[in-house]
């Protein structure tokens, strides 16, 4: 898989979001540019803990996790196995709740939410991509992406939903079901429906887990294009280096907790800090 470059000059702040160019004025009057606010959080936590049992065997998978995912980013979560990275990535998209501590999606705290409310917050707001692609084997290519607005009863922005499928290079296929397409083709129908909805964050685990490298690399490609040119947020759950390597951030967890930070990644670089943590 080749990974992005990182001497590219496109804005950290949110693709499509032109950087700001303040100015600041010194005592001795030199202007100087001020640097670009952060981007806003699609999604965060503030003292998330999650525990798995009671007494002597309980299992502390979340402890004390304070996180931000920045729109318009794409974020990797790593750690070594048991490390809660899934766990986190699960409680931050509203499928498994915490033992304390609050999430946001948006500026909407999940623990608030009744499950129907849930359910719809899910539905309208999120994209999910995992390992499995979960496609409906009876429906075509085209049917798998604008299901969740089926779902919804909702009609399709065909202008959005043609760009995504433009954007993932499935135009050809779209007749086709999931028996006539390769597994790289059907994750790329997984990642075109997560998009076709403009969900707020999409949340990939593992989501070139059953492909081959060639097909990973494409995957993540059209990952990678999407934040950079639909403006999507992105958090993936990954142990691969390389594919981490596609993303702007990498956090990494140990026994629950974040550890650590990595931006603009590298395959080497990040290795070498999962060497660094025993991973």
């Amino acid at each position: 898989m080749n990974a992005r470059t990182h001497e590219d000059t496109r804005p950290m702040v949110g693709v499509g979001r032109p950087l700001a160019t303040e100015v600041a004025t010194t005592s001795s009057g030199t202007r100087t540019p001020n640097p670009p606010p952060p981007a806003p959080a699609a999604a965060r936590t503030e003292s998330a803990s999650k525990v798995y049992g009671s007494g002597q065997n309980s299992v502390r998978a979340l402890d004390d996790v304070t996180v931000s995912f920045g729109a318009g980013r794409f974020t990797a979560i790593m750690g070594p196995s048991g490390s809660g990275k899934s766990t986190l990535m699960h409680c931050v998209a509203g499928l498994d709740s915490l033992s304390s501590g609050r999430v946001f999606v948006g500026e909407v705290e999940l623990n608030r939410l009744s499950d129907r409310q849930l359910t719809v917050l899910r539905r309208t707001q999120l994209g999910f991509v995992f390992q499995a692609f979960n496609l409906i084997p009876t429906l075509n290519a085209e049917e798998n992406i604008t299901l969740p607005m089926t779902l919804a009863g909702k009609k399709p922005d065909r202008a959005w939903v043609d760009s995504v499928i433009s954007t993932v290079g499935l135009a050809d296929r779209l007749s086709h079901r999931p028996s006539e397409l390769s597994g790289g083709q059907q994750q790329r129908v997984a990642v075109a429906r997560a998009l076709a909805s403009r969900p707020r964050v999409i949340f990939a685990d593992e989501p070139t887990g059953n492909l081959d490298s060639r097909s990973g690399s494409e995957i993540l490609t059209f990952m990678r294009r999407a934040v950079d040119e639909l403006g999507q947020t992105i958090v993936m759950v990954t142990h691969d280096p390389t594919a981490a390597s596609y993303s702007d951030d990498v956090l990494f967890l140990t026994d629950g907790r974040i550890v650590d930070h990595l931006a603009q990644p590298t395959p080497q670089r990040v290795l070498d800090k999962m060497k660094s943590l025993g991973a």
